[in-house]
């Protein structure tokens, strides 16, 4: 099977990897959560536009990408609220200060950071991908999930094993978050189209690296089978 990072792979990389034995696919469990990391307009613009087109407005835009990872999320969101598994989403401060910015300073422009703050819906959930009733959002400082948020006790509570990761960016709070679900001994699932980047060579290499080791990144289609053939969770703990 054809995979987005084969254009990047050397013939040596594909031979070290391979007999290091990297890349197995580990599977997920049987009682999974969903996990949309930072998808707000500060990441995909308002519209469904070119990059350097939606970082006039949004500095830290993905543009296209973000929304057609969106789409990917819509059908993961359908199933996952059909089958009763749980969603949680994260998004930064709504309060950025230089307390809550703390590290961010070292190596952003605080002009980006100020845009942010001035333009009153960069921090907001587009209305494609919304939460519903039920559905957490929890606010982070830094690019884990994880880090300095009750995401685990949550997971922990409903006796998830198993965590779907879509959102962005790849490079960063993705690839963070996933280093955080596996270093807890979760299972972990990266589904494919619905993770974005700003910069495609980054996106594939970290694809690529966390399918390696830490996740599977799989299809959003060989996700949904997976599960479609679940039993459906009734209770909440």
């Amino acid at each position: 099977m054809a995979r987005i990072w084969d254009d990047i792979l050397t013939d040596l990389d594909r031979t070290i990897y391979g007999k290091a034995g990297y890349g197995a696919i580990g599977g997920g469990g049987e009682r999974p959560a969903l996990l949309v990391i930072d998808v707000t307009y500060e990441f995909v613009g308002e519209k469904s536009e070119p990059i350097l087109d939606s970082i006039r407005r949004f500095p830290n835009s993905c543009g296209e990408y973000g929304w057609a990872a969106m789409e990917s999320i819509r059908d993961l969101l359908t199933i996952c609220r059909g089958q009763g598994f749980p969603v949680f989403y994260t998004k930064g401060m709504d309060d950025r200060n230089s307390i809550t910015r703390g590290a961010w300073s070292w190596k952003k422009a605080p002009d980006a950071e100020q845009s942010i703050a001035r333009d009153p819906i960069s921090n907001t959930i587009p209305d494609m991908i919304a939460p519903v009733s039920g559905e957490i959002v929890i606010q982070k400082t830094k690019p884990s999930a994880f880090f300095g948020t009750p995401l685990l006790s949550y997971l922990t509570h409903l006796r998830v094993d198993t965590v779907v990761v879509t959102g962005g960016v790849t490079s960063g709070c993705i690839r963070a978050s996933v280093l955080d679900s596996f270093s807890n001994n979760l299972k972990t699932i990266v589904a494919e189209e619905a993770v974005f980047d700003r910069g495609q060579v980054s996106h594939k290499m970290n694809c690529f690296d966390m399918n390696a080791k830490y996740a599977d990144v799989i299809p959003v289609e060989d996700v949904i089978a997976y599960l479609k053939g679940l039993s459906p969770t009734t209770e909440s703990g």
